[in-house]
């Protein structure tokens, strides 16, 4: 382990805009859908992703499979609008996606963990403010495909987060994709209503107990949000090989004594995070260290909801253990305490909240809603948000498959989990952390202590 490589801090490719298109599918029947109050907890903001590709994409053949596509995907192309109740809707008026067309005087670069970039979608700041999107002419999804000196091609792709939460937003890419290469794909179902029939408030103390959000007041919501913000943060990637994860899940599995305990690959990556980044904390033993885990609720749903829902299905489920006792208990049983925490996500609970988001928002008070946790965002919690199952790598628009994949930093002490370019079973993760913090996983001393059960001579 005294030859891994620390990794780099990101750096900017710098290009110019060649030309501006907006894609239109030529047919909108003026429909308006009202979003979901799951849709509404994450207000307008939008969410970045950039992909890496050796080969040069066709941006006229782009722009030809995404108007196809934005058939089946009418609210991508429409505009937000405000609700007589404070909630929000998308009128489908095929109003149109934003696609930009830049050049980069510079050679396509061997990005991935020891040469990162900043998202390539032009000005982030301006791209993804909030504040001039409802009621606007402003597209909810931005295309910027950037053509590197010599070959090569970055896409950037900022998507609006409250018509669609992560998995939903790489479907529509599959699908386009898909439609791009001539292959088939699934019909999404854009049917809102569908999810908010679910809802049905529990008579279980428990279940409201463990609900993942809760309605605050205008002054405590402002605090939450302005209070990320006061400490500047940054995002640190490694990689976990196949053979290295195979070794960590085999000591956690050691230490289950129950017969029928059973912990997944990601449960023993996530409990083996949380026990690195408490001991680098460095808190009081007392100190309670939380650890939030975004599930996706479709999947607990079942069928219940059509297969191919299209939009913000995800909730959220904490668990804390006091720093001392995290520190030294054993992997499997942290990764138990993980896996107990997912099971928590039960459809009665989910039925509860979607009821409860829904009493919220008939109120006219939606935008009052948070994660329980938010006023508690601080250096000792932590949110894990698995993307380990999604295509990132899958999204080929015929020059082959992307070879990196770039994760936007975030506000909040965060651990993204993805799959990586290869698809071999290994994990890339993001640390984003305060900045003192993301400067000590970068030393050779806590890249030895991510990992531990690292084969030699296969450091990322």
């Amino acid at each position: 382990m005294a030859g891994r490589k620390t990794p780099a801090f990101r750096t900017v490719v710098d290009s110019r805009v060649e030309s501006v298109h907006t894609v239109r599918t030529g047919t909108a029947d003026g429909s308006r859908i009202r979003l979901t109050p799951y849709d509404l907890l994450t207000g307008p903001w939008y969410t970045p992703l950039t992909f890496f590709y050796r080969g040069t994409l066709d941006g006229a053949a782009l722009r030809d499979s995404l108007a196809r596509t934005l058939r089946r995907y009418p609210l991508l192309a429409g505009r937000l609008l405000r609700d007589a109740d404070g909630g929000l809707s998308v009128l489908c008026n095929d109003a149109g996606v934003r696609f930009t067309e830049a050049s980069c005087p510079e050679p396509m670069r061997e990005y991935g963990h020891l040469l990162r970039a900043q998202p390539v979608v032009g000005d982030v700041l301006r791209e993804v403010s909030p504040l001039g999107v409802v009621a606007r002419d402003t597209p909810l999804l931005k295309i910027r495909l950037t053509r590197m000196r010599g070959g090569g091609s970055v896409l950037g792709v900022l998507v609006n987060h409250s018509l669609a939460d992560g998995g939903s937003a790489l479907a529509f890419l599959e699908s386009w994709s898909r439609e791009h290469l001539g292959l088939p794909w699934e019909e999404p179902s854009h049917d809102r209503g569908a999810l908010e029939a679910l809802g049905r408030l529990s008579d279980r103390p428990q279940t409201r107990d463990d609900r993942a959000f809760a309605g605050v007041s205008r002054t405590r919501r402002l605090l939450s949000t302005l209070r990320p913000g006061l400490r500047r943060r940054a995002t640190v990637s490694t990689r976990f090989g196949a053979a290295e994860l195979a070794a960590m899940k085999s000591e956690a599995l050691q230490a289950l004594t129950d017969p029928g305990d059973w912990v997944s690959t990601n449960d023993v990556l996530t409990a083996h995070l949380w026990r690195v980044l408490a001991e680098l904390r460095g808190h009081p033993d007392e100190a309670a260290q939380w650890l939030g885990l975004v599930v996706g609720a479709q999947s607990v749903l079942g069928d219940a909801l059509p297969s191919s829902y299209w939009g913000n299905c995800v909730t959220k489920s904490w668990t804390s253990l006091p720093a001392g006792e995290l520190r030294g208990r054993p992997l499997g049983a942290v990764a138990g305490d993980v896996r107990r925490c997912l099971r928590s996500n039960t459809e009665d609970k989910l039925r509860d909240e979607i009821a409860f988001l829904g009493t919220w928002r008939r109120r006219g008070v939606s935008r009052h809603v948070m994660s329980v946790r938010a006023l508690d965002v601080s250096e000792a919690s932590l949110s894990v948000n698995n993307w380990s199952r999604f295509p990132l790598y899958r999204i080929d628009f015929g020059a082959g498959r992307p070879f990196w994949y770039e994760f936007p930093d975030l506000p909040v002490p965060t651990v993204h989990i993805a799959p990586t370019p290869r698809e071999d079973g290994g994990r890339d993760v993001y640390l984003c952390l305060s900045e003192p913090h993301a400067d000590l996983v970068r030393s050779s001393r806590w890249q030895e202590r991510l990992h531990p059960h690292a084969v030699p001579g296969l450091a990322a």
